[in-house]
């Protein structure tokens, strides 16, 4: 018996070791390291995987956002029919502490080419400093001119602009009414081509494209300009043509008067009253029509600790959102695909924290995986980088090949600066997401506007200006982390991982050490690009 059982055994050695080198030997098989992680390296390694994993599902959203946009290329509104009659608009103008660029947003709305016995403008001033004189003394000169104008001023600011919108339509006559925020110019015919789709009872917003007048002021305006075209060109796009939900962005649309009153109009719980108040009307049966042929031009924020307020406030407003709309969504009847789009658009900002997390990880990651072999690296990694970054890059060529068919290609240049940016902006938008995720309020604060329409204005000597908190010195310190780890990368010589440690370097570093110095740099021009450097605008006709 055991001379059979060694017997036995000896037949089976060559095939067990045969096995045993095939699959557990390093020089045979790439996969070996994952067999040898401890309990510390699973540790480093499982959230690593994890988040970037999340991350990648929200980047191949931005593929799917990019096939819907194409797949439904056909469904897009018709020209409206002409109106025998047009109907009374109320022109609101929400307002607070906007001294430089009031005036010229009141002279834009009143050479609106619309009858004026059928036009109604509210200027809504919340402000407390010259503004006000401002504003009340142009509303005066209007009205001398005959235009049905009024200027309706709070002593608090109870609901921030909701709370001025609200009060602003309890005086209002018009059946539709439209908003312009303070940093945009409305050109003369927009509701002459806006109103005229209305003549479909059904429809209860439309929404307008916004251009930038000072896209060429410098390269973070260039990159801003970027970011909010992929917004308008592609997230509406592809949500208005594959019918899912999209919002109203607080400026430069037309709402029904009923749509708004039969949501539950303004309401105050959120820093993103306009997606708040689109999603519920959308939820009642509401359809919502996006425009991207009326352009409505604006201002883009120059200074960067405005730009990061004003990125924040959208991040935890979506997210504040997402907790107030999204049970209420997801009980509703409305079709499958249409829960599954709002669940992306208004829990995106929730990779502003996870990047946070995959910012702190690499270094560890790279430290544990660096016996592991280059295989896995292709087969693991490389999917999750295309999901998770690559998309990113697609995604806003995409969107300025359509917008600028014969000079989209310098995009090139701006994508590690539009990516790095992005990046910069994690832990300030991460700060927000976890306040709403907490429930935390806090005051609606603006963005402020300088009238910055050329390279030749300035603005470091006027007020209004943020300040930058302790926030830019974390920042810097993780930008001083990347750089700790490009250098580990080298000397292990782990090149490929070099370009992408170098994004989050240049991200976190712009973003912190901007935040600081930027003033100084307006100063002597840094950064600003010179008059002769402005570059001739697109001629090629958008195709959406």
């Amino acid at each position: 018996m055991k001379g059979s059982w060694l017997f036995t055994l000896g037949w089976l050695q060559n095939p067990l070791r045969e096995y045993w080198e095939r699959n557990f030997d390093p020089a045979r098989n790439p996969f070996i390291g994952l067999y040898q992680l401890n309990a510390f390296d699973l540790a480093v390694m499982i959230p690593y995987f994890l988040v970037l994993g999340v991350l990648a599902l929200y980047g191949i959203h931005r593929y799917w956002l990019v096939y819907y946009f194409f797949k439904y290329r056909d469904h897009v509104p018709g020209p409206p029919p002409p109106l025998q009659r047009w109907p009374k608009v109320t022109i609101q103008l929400p307002i607070f502490n906007e001294r430089y660029v009031v005036e010229r947003l009141v002279d834009a709305v009143a050479r609106f080419d619309y009858p004026r016995e059928q036009m109604e403008i509210q200027v809504l001033d919340d402000s407390t400093d010259a503004t006000q004189q401002i504003a009340r003394a142009c509303v005066e000169r209007y009205q001398a001119l005959g235009y049905s104008i009024f200027y309706l001023h709070r002593t608090n600011r109870t609901g921030y602009k909701a709370g001025a919108l609200a009060n602003g339509l309890r005086h209002a006559t018009g059946e539709f009414v439209a908003i312009f925020d303070a940093d945009f110019i409305p050109p003369p015919d927009f509701l002459q081509r806006t109103i005229p789709y209305f003549a479909d009872p059904q429809v209860g917003m439309v929404q307008a494209r916004w251009t930038y007048l000072n896209r060429n002021y410098s390269t973070l305006t260039e990159v801003q300009a970027i970011l909010l075209d992929g917004h308008f060109v592609l997230e509406h796009g592809a949500r208005s043509r594959r019918g899912t939900f999209f919002n109203f962005n607080g400026t430069a649309g037309v709402w029904r008067r009923a749509a708004i009153e039969e949501a539950g109009g303004w309401e105050h719980d959120t820093l993103t009253e306009d997606t708040d108040l689109s999603y519920r009307a959308q939820l009642r049966g509401w359809k919502f029509l996006y425009l991207p042929e009326i352009e409505c031009p604006s201002e883009l924020p120059v200074e960067i600790n405005a730009f990061k307020t004003q990125q924040a406030r959208w991040a935890k407003g979506l997210i504040q959102t997402g907790k107030k709309i999204l049970p209420r969504l997801l009980r509703s009847e409305q079709p499958w695909y249409v829960k599954v789009e709002a669940c992306y658009h208004l829990t995106a900002n929730i990779s502003y924290p996870l990047m946070i997390l995959l910012s702190t990880m690499l270094l560890p990651a790279m430290i544990v995986r660096f016996y592991q072999g280059w295989f896995q690296m292709l087969v693991i990694d490389l999917p999750l980088f295309l999901a998770s970054t690559c998309s990113i890059s697609s995604f806003y060529l995409v969107a300025q090949r359509t917008l600028y068919p014969r000079t989209w290609k310098r995009t090139f240049f701006y994508l590690p600066f539009v990516m790095a940016v992005g990046i910069g902006l994690a832990m300030r938008n991460s700060i927000a997401v976890l306040e709403a995720l907490l429930g935390r309020q806090t005051e609606f604060a603006r963005t402020p506007k300088y009238r910055i329409e050329s390279t030749q204005d300035t603005w470091w000597r006027k007020a209004y200006r943020n300040r930058a908190g302790w926030l830019p010195f974390a920042e810097i310190g993780l930008g001083l982390y990347f750089v700790a780890s490009v250098v580990y990368a080298v000397q292990n010589e782990n090149y490929a991982t070099v370009p992408f440690l170098l994004l989050f370097v240049g991200g976190y570093l712009y973003t912190g050490l901007m935040s600081l110095a930027q003033p100084w740099l307006e100063r002597m021009r840094f950064g600003v690009r010179r008059p002769a450097e402005v570059r001739p605008a697109a001629t090629g006709a958008p195709s959406f």
